[in-house]
Order: C-alpha cells, then sequence, then structure tokens
C-alpha cells in the first residue's frame, strides 16, 4: 500500500513539473507573439500601413502625344493617331507564363513575340503595365474582353500610334519611330523611356529631334486589386506634350519631284534655296512605308527591304556617295582660276584625247572640241580641257576649294546616317594605299572621277554657293518648333546672304556661272535641249536658268570593248553610267539651286537634264520663299 502511494506521487510530481514547462513554454510564445503583434501594429504601423497602400495604389508614367511634324505649308507629314492595345501585367513575373501560354492561345503569337512578352513582363516594375500587342481589332478586342476574367493582369488601353500620311513620300526625312533599345538611353535618364509602350526615333528627322518631339511624362495613381486589375483613378497629371516641328520641304514640290523620278529605277532630287539655305525638296526614290514600322513589320518585310538592290532604306540624297562627273568640272574650273594656273582667257587645246604614258584619257567627244577658253569647256564639258586645268592646279589646290564649296564633309544638316562622300588628296591616298598621289589621278578628279565621291546634297550645297555669288550658305531642314500651347510662326524673310564669304573671286564665279548658262542657253551646250519645257516650248525670259550636266562612270569601257562596238545600253543596268545634272535659277537672279542623279541613267542631259528642268522650273514658280502668307498656326492641330 505504501509503494503504490509513493509510485502516485512520483507520477504526480513529474505531471506537475512537465505542465509547469509546458505552460512556462507556451507563456514565452505567447509574450513574443504579443509583443511582436505590439511591434508590427503599434511600433510599426506606419511603415506597413505605406507598404499596404502601396500594394493597393500604383503610380504609373504617362506617355505625353509626341509632337507633329507639317510641312512649311502646315499640311501634316506624321501626326498621331488612336489605337486599341492590350496591355498586362504581372506582379514581378509570377504567373506570366502561364498568362502568356493564355494569349497564345487567344491572338496567336509567334516565338519572337511569346519570347519579347515574358521578357517584357519578368522586368516590369511596381506593376506597370507592358505592351502585348498594339492595334487590335474589333474581333480580336472582344475576343481578350471575353476572356478577360482568365487573363489576370490583362486590360485593353486607348493609346496612341504615329502614322505617316503621305507614305513612301516623306520616309527618309521623316524615317520612324521603334521600341526603345539600350543604345538610345545611351546618355539620356528620362524615366519616359523605361515604358514599355514608349516610341524612340529610328531615322530621319524622328531621329534628330526625339528630344523635342517625345515631350514631358505625366503621371497616373490608380488603385489596383490583388490581381493588378484597375479598380478606379485617383490623381492624374497630365504631361506636355512634344513640340510640333515646322520643316522647310515643300510637299507639293516634293511630290512633283518624286513623280518625275518615278519611271526611274532609283535616283534623288535636292532643292535649295541659294539665299537661305533652305531644303526645299529632298526626294529618294525608292522609298518604303514607315507605317510598317509604326504598326509592326513582319521579318519577311524586313528581308525584303534588306534585299533589295535599290536600297529603299538609303536616303540617297544625304547616304548615296557618287563620282561626281562632268558637274565637279565646276570646282576644278575654279581652282584653276583661283590658282592663276589659267586665265579667264586661256585657251587649251583638245584633240579627243590626251595620253599620258601607255594610256589614252578620252574627251567624251572623240573627234575633240579644238581650243577652248574656261568658259566654252564649261559650256561644252570638254574633258581633256580639265584634264590639263587639273594638271596645272594641282590636287592641293581642287581639294581647297573643294572644301569651300562643301565637299569632303558632312553638313550642318543634322539627318543621321549623313555620309562625307571622298574628297581625295595626296594624304588620303598616301595613308590609304601607301601609294603617292600620281598625275593621272588628278586627270581622273578634274572631271569627277577616279576616288572622288560625293552625295546629291553635296553637289546642291556647290551649286547653290556658286548660284549666290560665293556664300557659304548652310542647308537647313527646321523651319520653326514650338510646344503645343504655342504658336508655329513664319520665319523672317531673309533676301541675302546670312553667312560668310567664302573668298572666291567674284570675277571666276561670274564666269563659271556664264559657262552653266551658256550650257543650257546656247547652241554649243550640252544641255541646250532644255531651253525647251516639257511641252517644246521656249522658257519664259524669268525662269531661265543654269545648269551643268554629268555623266558618273561606273564601268570603265575599255578599248577592245571601244572596238566590239560595246555601249552603255548595251550593258547590264547595274553596270550603266549614272546621269547627273546640277542647276539654278533664274539666271538673272538665282533662288534656288536644284541637283539630280539618276542611278544607271547613263547619259546627264538626256536622262537627268529633263527632271532637274522640270523640278527648277516649277519651284520658281511657285517661289515658296515668297509664300510666308500660307504659314499656319499650330497650336490647336
Amino acid at each position: 500500500m505504501m509503494r503504490y502511494r509513493k509510485g502516485d506521487n512520483e507520477r504526480s510530481s513529474l505531471f506537475t513539473r512537465r505542465a509547469l514547462l509546458l505552460g512556462g513554454a507556451q507563456a514565452a510564445l505567447m509574450s513574443a507573439l504579443v509583443g511582436r503583434l505590439y511591434q508590427l501594429q503599434v511600433l510599426e504601423t506606419n511603415r506597413f500601413a505605406t507598404l499596404a497602400e502601396e500594394n493597393r495604389v500604383s503610380l504609373r508614367l504617362l506617355p505625353p502625344p509626341r509632337g507633329l511634324i507639317f510641312d512649311r505649308t502646315g499640311q501634316p507629314l506624321a501626326i498621331n493617331r488612336n489605337n486599341f492595345r492590350a496591355m498586362a501585367t504581372s506582379d514581378r513575373g509570377r504567373g506570366a507564363e502561364i498568362l502568356v501560354d493564355r494569349l497564345d492561345q487567344i491572338l496567336n503569337f509567334g516565338e519572337a513575340d511569346k519570347a519579347r512578352l515574358l521578357r517584357d513582363l519578368r522586368r516590369s516594375r511596381n506593376a506597370q503595365p507592358v505592351v502585348v500587342r498594339e492595334n487590335l481589332g474589333w474581333e480580336e478586342v472582344a475576343r481578350l474582353e471575353f476572356n478577360a476574367p482568365d487573363l489576370p493582369g490583362m486590360f485593353i488601353d486607348l493609346g496612341q500610334t504615329r502614322d505617316y500620311p503621305e507614305g513612301p513620300l516623306m520616309s527618309h526625312i521623316i524615317g520612324y519611330t521603334g521600341r526603345v533599345s539600350d543604345e538610345d538611353l545611351n546618355g539620356r535618364d528620362d524615366p519616359l523611356l523605361s515604358l514599355p509602350t514608349m516610341r524612340f526615333g529610328k531615322k530621319g528627322v524622328e531621329r534628330s529631334l526625339e528630344d523635342d518631339l517625345r515631350g514631358r511624362a505625366g503621371a497616373v495613381q490608380v488603385e489596383v486589386n490583388a490581381v493588378g486589375r484597375v479598380v478606379r483613378e485617383l490623381d492624374r497629371t497630365e504631361g506636355q506634350a512634344g513640340a510640333n516641328v515646322l520643316l522647310t520641304i515643300d510637299l507639293d514640290l516634293q511630290r512633283f519631284a518624286a513623280e518625275r523620278l518615278a519611271e526611274h529605277h532609283s535616283g534623288s532630287v535636292v532643292v535649295l534655296d541659294v539665299v537661305t539655305g533652305d531644303v526645299i525638296v529632298m526626294a529618294s526614290t525608292p522609298g518604303f512605308d514607315p507605317n510598317m514600322f509604326a504598326r509592326g513589320i513582319t521579318q519577311g518585310e524586313w528581308r525584303d527591304l534588306l534585299d533589295n538592290p535599290e536600297r529603299p532604306l538609303n536616303n540617297k540624297a544625304i547616304q548615296g556617295v557618287y563620282p561626281p562627273g562632268s558637274t565637279y568640272k565646276i570646282c576644278t574650273a575654279l581652282a584653276a582660276l583661283e590658282s592663276k594656273a589659267i586665265d579667264p582667257g586661256t585657251v587649251l587645246p583638245c584633240p579627243g584625247y590626251l595620253k599620258l604614258g601607255d594610256i589614252k584619257f578620252h574627251c567624251w567627244l572623240s573627234g575633240g572640241h579644238g581650243g577652248l577658253s574656261v568658259q566654252g569647256a564649261i559650256t561644252a564639258s570638254c574633258d581633256c580641257f580639265f584634264y590639263e586645268a587639273a594638271r596645272r592646279a594641282g590636287v592641293d589646290k581642287i581639294d581647297e576649294i573643294a572644301a569651300k564649296l562643301g565637299f569632303g564633309k558632312v553638313s550642318e544638316l543634322g539627318l543621321p546616317g549623313e555620309s562625307a562622300g571622298n574628297q581625295p588628296s595626296r594624304a588620303w591616298k598616301q595613308d590609304k594605299y601607301n601609294i603617292p598621289w600620281q598625275q593621272g589621278d588628278s586627270f581622273n578628279l578634274g572631271i569627277g572621277q577616279g576616288y572622288m565621291t560625293a552625295t546629291p546634297l553635296q553637289l546642291a550645297i556647290m551649286t547653290a554657293r556658286v548660284a549666290n555669288g560665293g556664300y557659304e550658305v548652310q542647308p537647313n531642314l527646321l523651319l520653326a518648333k514650338a510646344t503645343a500651347r504655342e504658336e508655329l510662326a513664319p520665319p523672317p524673310t531673309r533676301e541675302k546672304p546670312g553667312a560668310p564669304s567664302l573668298r572666291l573671286n567674284p570675277l571666276y564665279v561670274n564666269i563659271v556661272r556664264q559657262g552653266m548658262t551658256d550650257v543650257v542657253n546656247s547652241g554649243s551646250g550640252t544641255a541646250n535641249q532644255l531651253r525647251l519645257d516639257a511641252h517644246g516650248k521656249l522658257i519664259e525670259p524669268q525662269y531661265r536658268f543654269a545648269g551643268k550636266t554629268g555623266t558618273a562612270q561606273v564601268k570603265r569601257i575599255t578599248e577592245r570593248e571601244r572596238e566590239m562596238g560595246i555601249t552603255q545600253a548595251s550593258l547590264p543596268w547595274h553596270l550603266r553610267h549614272h546621269a547627273l545634272f546640277v542647276c539654278f535659277g533664274p539666271v538673272d537672279n538665282p533662288r534656288y539651286a536644284c541637283a539630280v542623279i539618276v542611278e544607271h541613267g547613263m547619259a546627264g542631259g538626256a536622262t537627268a537634264g529633263p527632271i532637274g528642268r522640270d523640278v527648277l522650273l516649277e519651284t520658281m514658280k511657285r517661289d515658296p520663299s515668297r509664300h510666308t502668307d500660307r504659314y499656319k498656326k499650330m497650336a490647336s492641330r
């Protein structure tokens, strides 16, 4: 009996100790829990209230409307239009794969689009929405809205996309916009550029004036639910729209020039105001439709553009480089005169060719021109005269005058991708080929061949600087810009060159100008057929113009090929000579200069000349420099 009581007491004591230990542990845990609750609910209440609010409220940037682009008369060249787009959010990428797979079943993504969307969702911060697809049709919108309960984080948004009313006509000047790349971000810290919906200028004016056209961001506070769907908008601050831009281009003249080029495979026309430097026309054919990039270009469309031998993506006016051919004789003539290697009365013989060692340098007129002065040599475009003039002047003097006329360097136009061409010199050849300059190089340079290349814009600049009497006029594409709250006012009328003199002898400039006048208006000129307009009527005196023909060699026809009767017309298209023509008018008071190149057009006077004549005549008749009353206010557009 005593044993039973003793064991019972031991078990009771053990139970009591265990109960005390368990109770103590429970008390400790309860104290820790109460302490933690006190810390969370009392001491850190403000912090967690803020975090909860941040989960509920999302602050999102609002992209402003992109600035509009107009021609000099107010006609729209780049505008914005509304488009429905599908947007999606994902909480730091969680559930992104499931969402993308479900969207793929509805919209039929390609692999590239799926990878892009998944990447954007994973990179998205603060529930910032990313673009699923833009430019949705009504059927696509309906399918997405019907399946919305199974697409957490997806919503339909009304956004804006770029629209180019003139399509290919203005594609090389205006360019296009695209998704922001890492290269675009270089040196820019604008938070707008982090938005998936943001578009960035990729070419042309869209690129060169990107910072002005982009505008400033607005912001919106929205309340979102647990799956990231917007419940309501709490606050909104509108951004500032990008600046509207007025270009110097005359759209009607641009269209006229493009239509004149249309019958040929590929070419370019540039028209400059010789006083102000305004670019009135900058046509390049063929072009491309920039709206393809706005809606999203397909891989097939992109490949077609890249593989096209006529290079539709290139702005030939500033990127195409060609031997200037006989149009360069303007430069050679001024170099020979300025160096005193010849004077205005110097007569040089032309027997039909000059011989240098065993090589014959032919004149285009096989029988030769006889003896000619510099003015007559420009009129007849005598090759032999300019072989000898270049030899006498020397490459160094030619290089000096060429620089004054705008060759061998990029202009101040500001469009991306402009080529400097190539103005060869002694140092250039030694550096590139480790060979000294030869006399034959001077012969070739004198007639714009050999190593010499230039862009149509450079040829227009040369012509403008000769036409205005020797002033350093610079090409200009921007007429005015203003924010949407301002008015685009017309620029002041400028009747005198505002640029410094090139310090060329006025007598020599006038001799060259007279030679160019005789090219068109005398019986011995290489383009005397252009005295008549397209209808065969003599051009009215107030519209008389001066010009210079040029034919740039692509393939040299050997002596043997000449004997075999091989001609330009018998060669494949890509081996035929380029046709060039430069001109200015009116001759009595020059205001406009024009440069034309027709790729593989064979003959400057016959192919490029009529285009230059028609475009210059149309420009002189419309005289866009004096139409300041046609400027319109852009604030309301």
